[in-house]
């Protein structure tokens, strides 16, 4: 009997032009969190992420650096693009590079083959071409410049004016794929989301395809075509390739074929709605031709907006993820672009807003009910879980509650929406907090020593409350795992319970789970209160 499918998320491979800013970082902490929570429900995952260095955009900025394009490379992954994984907090399984030779060599076979087979062929072609984005475009697409680019066209994107380039390379024949593509979207609806990204998609493809410019011979930087190596393979072409040679893309031998026949193809690739049509026309129009099946589902998220435009390093709009987790932490950081920005939609980062979040979400909201239990359970019966003698109507009120949040927030993370699941799991944070505050169990402990009933009370409470935050650290875990670690540990729960990582998603709204016993410490808080530097500066 064959093994289940491997879970395989991807992120797009970045240029590495330029550093990372917030707006890669968004895309990245989305497949992670995406990734982990599906580890959390025992899945077998595989969370791939790297490198775009192939390309015009990356030999300009390395030969205005003064060092070859590898050089570049090679300094920025090892300085920045690798770095910001750890900063982040990403458990990502594999980082694949363009120039490595497990993906160039893979690439020029694929790319035999579809020649051999017909797929492709020698022609000319002149257009608009902007090495932003890496793409030739339709002139229908371009704006008129404004400023120092008055009377030249521009890139919609970018706002930078474009080239006209001319030259004799090699087509893909994508115009043929165009009825099969629309078939496989007829039958599977959800493979482009959200709603609107499969909307643009449909009717891109209604509108006709054209052949695909596939190589280039105006510079060098790339993959040599195999039969041709007076030309580079498109960095396009190249780089979609990475889904499927990083997981062993034509590999002959174990334990590639293995690998690439249990993970492959992806169950979703995570992509910026700029580059949506490489991913949900090109992409599977190149797997069609070469056989092979396509993604379960492209999920095209909206941008990080500064001022009210995309962020990018080319604007001086691009903000360093250090300069947001130096202050906040990795975990503040992760929750707030989950949370305060609906997935699949534009979203505005604001320091105000985040500052506003952690201080009422993190620091008061779950930090405070941690640090009360912890510590009411410390003083009141010496740091051992008492057991929930007395259960009435609020205790099985709240139990219902972490078992719709637990519930709630697993059907969320299935559609993507991963501020419906926070939403959906702080609605049992809210209810711990109201419950202590109903039953003001620090009042009630005045009569404790003398009192049996109020004895059995307090002890019910704190051990609802420190069930709450059980089912709390399991659900969060994805999202802060930092903290939720912390928590876990500090609930007593990793000598009563075992890992949290071995925690299941799917069992963790099972009310009374955390033993009567266990030993709660009082640790560090789980979000110091944090006094707002003077200004932000990225």
């Amino acid at each position: 009997m064959s093994s289940p499918k491997t879970y395989f998320v991807t992120t797009p491979i970045y240029y590495v032009n330029d550093a990372p800013h917030i707006g890669h970082a968004y895309t990245t902490v989305a497949g992670d969190v995406l990734t982990r929570w599906h580890r959390q429900r025992g899945e077998d995952v595989w969370f791939l992420t790297g490198t775009d260095e192939h390309g015009q955009k990356v030999l300009r900025t390395a030969e205005a650096n003064g060092v070859s394009p590898q050089d570049w490379a090679d300094r920025l992954v090892e300085s920045a693009w690798k770095p910001v994984l750890h900063t982040l907090d990403v458990a990502n399984d594999d980082f694949i590079r363009t120039t490595q030779s497990r993906h160039t060599e893979r690439v020029q076979a694929f790319l035999q083959s579809l020649y051999d087979a017909g797929h492709i062929y020698q022609g000319d072609y002149e257009g608009p071409y902007c090495v932003g984005c890496e793409e030739y475009k339709v002139a229908g697409d371009l704006i008129d410049g404004t400023g120092e680019y008055a009377g030249q066209k521009c890139c919609p994107i970018h706002s930078t004016p474009v080239e006209m380039l001319s030259e004799t390379n090699y087509f893909f024949a994508l115009s043929r794929y165009g009825q099969a593509l629309l078939d496989h979207y007829e039958a599977n609806p959800s493979a482009v989301e959200p709603a609107s990204a499969r909307n643009e998609v449909l009717s891109f493809i209604r509108s006709g395809l054209d052949d695909l410019s596939i190589s280039r011979s105006t510079f060098d930087w790339g993959i040599k075509v195999p039969w041709d190596e007076s030309q580079v393979v498109y960095v396009w072409f190249d780089a979609l390739l990475n889904y499927a040679t990083a997981v062993g893309l034509g590999d002959t031998d174990e334990p590639g074929q293995s690998k690439f026949a249990s993970t492959f193809p992806a169950d979703v690739h995570l992509v910026g709605k700029d580059i949506l049509r490489f991913h949900a026309v090109i992409w599977p129009a190149m797997l069609l031709a070469a056989g092979l099946p396509l993604p379960a589902k492209v999920f095209a998220h909206g941008w990080l907006l500064v001022g009210g435009e995309k962020m990018s390093k080319s604007k001086l709009t691009g903000i360093a993820p250090s300069a947001i987790i130096d202050h906040f932490g990795s975990d503040a950081f992760r929750y707030y672009f989950m949370r305060a920005i609906s997935f699949g939609q534009d979203g505005s980062f604001s320091w105000e807003d985040m500052s506003a979040r952690y201080t009422a979400e993190l620091a008061n909201g779950l930090g405070n009910l941690a640090s009360r239990v912890t510590a009411m359970t410390n003083k009141y019966f010496e740091g051992v879980l008492p057991e929930a003698v007395s259960s009435g109507a609020a205790e099985k009120e709240l139990a219902q509650v972490a078992a719709r949040a637990a519930q709630a927030a697993d059907s969320a993370v299935d559609s993507l929406s991963f501020s419906g699941a926070i939403n959906a799991t702080w609605e049992l944070v809210d209810a711990v907090n109201g419950y202590l505050t109903i039953q003001e169990p620090w009042k009630v402990a005045k009569t404790m020593d003398t009192d049996q009933a109020a004895r059995d009370s307090v002890a019910t409470t704190l051990y609802a409350a420190a069930e709450g935050l059980r089912i709390l650290s399991v659900l969060l875990n994805p999202v802060m795992p930092k903290a939720c670690a912390s928590l876990w540990s500090q609930l007593g729960a990793e000598v009563a319970l075992g890992s949290l990582a071995s925690q299941r998603i799917q069992d963790c709204g099972q009310w009374g789970l955390l033993p009567a016993g266990s030993v709660l410490t009082k640790g560090d808080s789980l979000f110091p209160r944090l006094e707002d530097p003077e200004e932000f500066s990225s």
